[in-house]
């Protein structure tokens, strides 16, 4: 029988390679504008790097220009467009 150590272990590794599944790189493409109550966000325009032909806007909090590569732990939800 495996220890519960063991199996602890075996069963972080699993959730941690399928949170590596998830992540997903994207190329900030254009910079929209700024958003949020003290203008703390930025939208952005990002490209996905393993499929070229996607691209969805994300708001991004600190710093960033165009050319940056951002690491997306979630890569389905866009964000509303700034009003």
């Amino acid at each position: 029988a495996r220890s519960c150590a063991a199996l602890l272990h075996a069963q972080s590794t699993r959730l941690a390679t399928r949170k590596m599944d998830a992540i997903k790189l994207a190329i900030v493409m254009k910079v929209i504008g700024r958003t949020g109550s003290r203008g703390q966000v930025t939208q952005v325009r990002v490209k996905f790097l393993d499929d070229q032909n996607r691209q969805i806007m994300r708001n991004v909090k600190g710093p960033v220009r165009e050319g940056d590569i951002l690491t997306l732990m979630e890569s389905e939800r866009e964000a509303r467009r700034l009003r």
